[in-house]
C-alpha cells in the first residue's frame, strides 16, 4: 500500500509516499535515521506491521520541514529517499 503524507497548496502540492509494504522486510529502518529535520517516525500500521511514517506534526509544513534537503537548483540526493534501501519513499516536488 502507498500511504501519501501531506498537501496541495496555491504554491504547490508537497507530498511524501511512503511504499508500505517494503518497510516490514527493512529492520534497521535508516530512512528515520536519515533525515536531519526528524520528520519521519516507525508506526504500527493497520496490518500490526512496523512502517516508516511522516510525523503527524510535519504533514501541513512538509515544505519547510524537508527544505533544507531540497535546494530550488541542484538538488542532492535526498537523504530519506538515499536511505531508504527498498526505495519506498518519493516525493512529489
Amino acid at each position: 500500500m502507498r500511504a501519501n503524507y501531506g498537501y496541495k497548496d496555491g504554491s504547490g502540492e508537497f507530498f511524501i509516499t511512503i511504499d508500505t509494504d517494503a518497510c516490514p522486510r527493512c529492520a534497521e529502518r535508516p530512512c528515520v535515521a536519515a533525515c536531519p529535520a526528524g520528520v519521519l517516525e516507525i508506526v504500527e500500521d493497520d496490518y500490526d506491521d512496523q512502517v516508516a511514517a511522516v510525523r503527524e506534526a510535519d504533514r501541513r509544513r512538509l515544505k519547510y520541514a524537508c527544505a533544507p534537503c531540497k535546494p530550488v537548483s541542484d538538488p542532492p540526493p535526498l537523504a530519506c529517499v538515499s536511505g531508504c534501501p527498498a526505495g519506498a519513499i518519493v516525493h512529489s516536488w
